[in-house]
């Protein structure tokens, strides 16, 4: 029975940090998104659909 609450402290504990990072991160863009020039986030959206093979025009 420890082994198995164990299992499941662990299991939270990781879902949980992954939570975390991925709203950090998540975080970290939009700033950096919102301190960009508006030409230099344009220009990184022109080369992602490019690359990616969406029609941009």
């Amino acid at each position: 029975m420890n082994t198995t609450t164990t299992t499941q402290t662990t299991e939270k504990t990781t879902a949980l940090a992954a939570v975390l990072f991925v709203a950090v991160l998540g975080c970290a863009i939009l700033f950096a998104a919102g301190h960009a020039q508006s030409a230099s986030l344009h220009d990184a959206a022109h080369d992602v659909r490019h690359a990616t093979g969406f029609p941009c025009h």
